[in-house]
């Protein structure tokens, strides 16, 4: 006999966790199947900044103090324009609004652990995982069948459960900007701030790992060498040049991996009663680090529409959770192009009148108030719908 419960979610990341514990706290049944083991989900390395309102779900669901209680505030973004410093200060534009530093990995054990401790069913290493029957859940894996009312797609871009939907149910949006990431974890002091330069050499970035250790990020051209063959000489020699710091400190380089720059977006992002979240429906660049927060959007906005149906006997928020959560993504899109544009084309792999219109754009942050205003804004996340 297969087992029963309200909700499968689908993948332990951080949509499929925040979703498991935003329904734990709301009395709705769920498990989650997650394909890893426990180690490999805590441990994958991801840069994380919650925007101020991926923060309040938390705080609304009264786990803050499980969750970010610790997190540093976002306050200054340090931007080198061929090696000349700019700051600038976020909160400044937005009556104190900022997003706080909770790398991704440190979000995911946290979610992990307070789901755990509060006696969720989590299960790793499960296989072979079939979504069955879309219009009455079913799901087989392994040694096990569930059945439940609603399924919850979190298990990301490579995953089943968007796979599990007719192809022609789904319209598919993507893009590659051409740009690749080298990022790099090492011993290296870690910068006051943020660190972003833009060079025509190429941009870079430095991020803050720990009181001893900094992520390094170089833009290289996808489909030329392998920047993970680098020497790292040469890797240091780039970090000084286009972060304008001959002083950059060396150290052991500990971890490499390359990232390229590209966006998907599935519509709609539900079907029957699938409904994706996270990376499952879309994939963001990195560039204003919404892609985390993006999933917790979808999470919380989820986790309200099943809480009203399941306990409540409201369904009027299943239907619109796709549209709600689409215009939040494509917002976010366009945002997120817009600020890759004006530090990569500046760069390297670029024109001359890119050049210029990157400059435009950048010297408009420092000179005009509701360009910084909005710029700020967009950082520090837009509000939730109540």
């Amino acid at each position: 006999m297969p087992e029963t419960t309200d909700v499968v979610i689908i993948g332990a990341g951080p949509a499929g966790l925040t979703l498991a514990n935003l329904l734990q706290r709301n009395g709705i049944a769920c498990i989650v199947l997650e394909a890893r083991d426990r180690s490999h989900v805590e441990d994958r390395q991801r840069a994380g900044v919650l925007d101020h309102y991926g923060a309040e779900i938390f705080t609304a669901a009264g786990l803050s103090d499980a969750i970010i209680a610790d997190a540093p505030r976002e306050k200054m973004l340090e931007l080198r324009y061929e090696g000349e410093p700019h700051f600038f200060a976020g909160p400044a534009h937005t009556g104190g609004r900022a997003g706080v530093i909770v790398p991704q990995q440190l979000l995911v054990r946290r979610l992990l652990a307070t789901f755990v401790e509060a006696g969720g069913d989590l299960r790793f290493g499960v296989s072979d995982i079939r979504l069955r029957d879309l219009s009455q859940p079913r799901i087989t894996y392994a040694g096990g069948e569930l059945t439940a009312s609603y399924i919850a797609g979190c298990d990301g871009f490579h995953g089943i459960s968007r796979r599990s939907i007719p192809p022609d149910s789904l319209t598919t949006y993507e893009f590659d900007h051409g740009i690749g990431w080298y990022t790099v974890l090492a011993e290296s002091p870690p910068p006051w701030h943020a660190l972003m330069g833009i060079s025509h050499h190429g941009f870079a970035a430095q991020f803050a790992r720990g009181p001893q250790a900094s992520r390094f990020y170089l833009q290289y051209e996808p489909g030329g060498a392998d920047p993970r063959d680098w020497p790292d000489d040469y890797t240091w020699d780039q970090l000084r040049l286009r972060l304008g710091d001959p002083n950059l400190p060396a150290g052991p380089i500990t971890d490499r991996e390359i990232v390229e720059m590209r966006s998907f977006v599935a519509e709609p992002m539900s079907h029957q009663n699938l409904f994706l979240a996270g990376d499952a429906a879309h994939i963001i660049t990195p560039m204003g680090a919404k892609g985390m927060n993006l999933a917790l959007f979808d999470a919380d906005v989820l986790a309200r529409a099943l809480t009203a149906a399941l306990r409540d006997g409201d369904e009027s928020g299943l239907p619109a959770y796709s549209d709600v959560c689409l215009r939040r993504t494509w917002d976010y899109q366009e945002f997120s192009r817009w600020f890759t544009e004006m530090v990569h084309d500046a760069g390297a792999q670029s024109d001359p009148f890119r050049r210029r219109l990157a400059r435009a754009r950048f010297d408009r942050l420092f000179t005009n108030p509701a360009a910084a205003a909005h710029f700020a804004d967009m950082m520090a996340g837009t509000p939730h719908p109540t």
